[in-house]
C-alpha cells in the first residue's frame, strides 16, 4: 500500500483553478519529486496533503486513511515560506516543536542534539533565530521538520536561498534519510535537482499532472535523443551534420559537440560523418534527454506519450 495517495484532487480559489484533477501515489521508502514551474500548483497540493486546506473534489489518503489532524503529527513539513520564532533560542525552539509533534522531553532533546551536531551547528543552540543568517535558519527549519522522526517528510523548495556548500550538505542528509527507508516528497521547480535525487515524479503544469511515474521509465520512454561526441580534428563536420533534416546542434566547442536527433537511427549517421571527416573519436555517447528537456517537450505538446502513466514502485 502506498504511503500517500492523491486521487482526482481539484482545488479552486474563487475563479482560479489551482489544482485540476491531479492523481499520484508515493510508495514507501521512495524519494518522490513534485515538480513544475512557480505557480503550477505544487504548494497547493502540499497544503492538501498536510491538511492545511482541503480539496473541493477528490481525496487524499495517508497510510490508507483520509488525511486529518491525526496525520499531521506523522508528517514533517518544511514549507517554502520559512517560519521560526525570531526571539526564541534555537535549542529551546526545536525541542518545543518536537514535543508538539509527540516526542517526550528527553527524546526531543536527544534528537535535537543529534541533528544540530549533524549539521555542525551545536553552538547555535543558545542563539536566537534573528542572530542567524538565512541559510542557517533554513537548516534549523529542516531540523524542526525531521526531529520527530516522521513517517513522511515533505520539503517545499528546500534548497531555495542556500549557497552551494549548504545545498550539498542538505542534499546529503536528504539522501541519507532516503537510504534508511524514509519516504520523502520533494517539491521543486529546479529540474536538475529532482533528476539527481528522485526515484519517481509528478510533473505539474497549469494545475494539471502532465507526467507521472518512475523517473527512469519516463526518461526511457522518451528515447535517447542526444549524441555527444568528443574528438580530435576539424570540426567542420558538425555544421554539416546540423544541416541535415532532424538533426540540430545543441552545443559545440573546439573538440566536443552535442547534437539533438529526431530518431535514434540518426545517431549512426552522425558517427559516419565524423569518421568520414577524418577526425579521431575519443568518446561517442547516445544519451537520454534531461528532465528539463522532457518537461519542455511535454508542456509544449501537452500530450505526453502513452507510457507516461507508469505506476511508481
Amino acid at each position: 500500500m502506498p504511503v500517500l495517495q492523491i486521487e482526482g484532487v481539484t482545488k479552486r480559489y474563487d475563479r482560479t483553478l489551482a489544482v485540476n484533477d491531479i492523481s499520484f501515489s508515493v510508495a514507501s521508502g521512495r524519494l518522490f519529486g513534485l515538480l513544475g514551474p512557480n505557480g503550477a500548483g505544487k504548494t497547493t497540493s502540499i497544503r492538501m496533503i498536510t491538511y492545511i486546506t482541503t480539496p473541493d473534489e477528490g481525496r487524499v489518503l495517508f497510510q490508507g486513511k483520509p488525511v486529518g489532524t491525526w496525520s499531521q503529527d506523522r508528517m514533517g513539513y518544511m514549507p517554502e515560506e520559512r517560519g521560526l520564532y525570531k526571539k526564541m533560542k534555537i535549542g529551546e525552539q526545536l525541542i518545543f516543536m518536537a514535543e508538539l509533534k509527540g516526542l517526550s522531553p528527553s527524546e526531543a532533546r536527544k534528537q535535537v542534539r543529534y541533528w544540530l551536531e549533524r549539521f555542525g551547528a551545536s553552538d547555535w543552540a543558545n542563539k536566537k533565530t534573528e542572530e542567524l543568517s538565512k541559510g542557517m535558519q533554513q537548516k534549523v527549519q529542516f531540523i524542526s521538520t525531521i526531529a520527530h522522526n516522521p513517517d513522511l517528510i515533505i520539503l517545499d523548495e528546500p534548497f531555495s536561498g542556500l549557497d552551494p556548500v549548504n545545498a550539498e550538505l542538505l542534499r546529503e542528509v536528504i539522501l541519507e534519510l532516503k537510504n534508511i527507508g524514509k519516504t520523502i516528497l520533494f517539491a521543486s521547480h529546479r529540474m536538475e535537482q529532482v533528476e539527481q535525487m528522485c526515484d519517481d515524479i509528478c510533473l505539474i503544469a497549469h494545475g494539471k499532472a502532465v507526467l507521472t511515474g518512475s523517473l527512469r521509465e519516463i526518461k526511457r520512454s522518451f528515447g535517447r535523443n542526444t549524441v555527444e561526441v568528443e574528438f580530435e580534428g576539424s570540426d567542420e563536420w558538425i555544421t554539416q551534420a546540423g544541416g541535415l533534416h532532424g538533426i540540430s546542434v545543441k552545443a559545440r566547442t573546439r573538440n566536443r559537440a552535442e547534437l539533438v536527433i529526431a530518431q535514434e537511427a540518426q545517431a549512426q549517421k552522425i558517427l559516419q560523418m565524423a569518421i568520414g571527416a577524418g577526425v579521431a573519436i575519443i568518446r561517442y555517447e547516445l544519451m537520454e534527454p534531461s528532465l528539463n528537456e522532457i518537461f519542455i517537450r511535454t508542456v509544449a505538446s501537452d500530450t505526453p506519450p502513452s507510457t507516461s502513466n507508469f505506476v511508481a514502485s
